[in-house]
């Protein structure tokens, strides 16, 4: 198996606003930026999308040496998603909150041996400090490409179908409410 290296970030300005993730992937002298978007998310969604397409990004099987600053991504994976995934994908009682990335980060995980490692975020750890730039460069584009309209738009349309997740939530409706 080939080792690899991943840093990953995300962030929201505003939470929920717009949101970016970002993901650098080293293998030897070989380093492979990515980032992306969305008008209306939360912070830990951009945690969670950036550890997905990190992972999904490697075309094999690799032996995996994963740095994030989301406590709640790393807890998340290595302590309490087995228990999620034991009880229907629920959190006690209640409906497990993006569930639908949690799906897709444990899909992203299972061909891979991975390693997860929380640092500090913004102490000047270069991996970090790196997909945090290219996190805010990505919201940066979205705010530059989305009228104040638009964004105002997609922000109602994610906090109420949020809401009604919140409300109604379902295993079946879940991944329909909250993309």
């Amino acid at each position: 198996m080939k080792n690899v290296i991943i840093h990953s970030d995300g962030g929201c300005s505003g939470n929920p606003g717009p949101g970016g993730w970002a993901a650098t992937l080293t293998y030897g002298k070989h380093t492979r930026e990515l980032s992306g978007g969305e008008p209306a998310t939360t912070n830990n969604r951009m945690e969670l999308r950036a550890a997905i397409e990190a992972l999904n990004a490697l075309k094999e099987p690799c032996e995996v040496e994963f740095y994030t600053d989301s406590e709640y991504v790393r807890q998340g994976v290595t302590k309490w998603m087995h228990g999620w995934k034991r009880k229907g994908w629920k959190r006690g009682k209640q409906p497990l909150k993006n569930e639908d990335l949690w799906r897709a980060l444990d899909a992203a995980t299972a061909r891979h041996k991975i390693t997860w490692n929380w640092l500090r975020g913004h102490a000047g750890h270069e991996g970090n400090e790196r997909c945090d730039f290219l996190a805010t460069e990505a919201i940066s584009r979205i705010r530059r490409d989305w009228s104040n309209e638009q964004l105002s738009a997609a922000l109602a349309e994610f906090v109420a179908g949020a809401e009604s997740a919140s409300e109604n939530e379902t295993p079946e409706t879940a991944d329909l409410l909250i993309e």
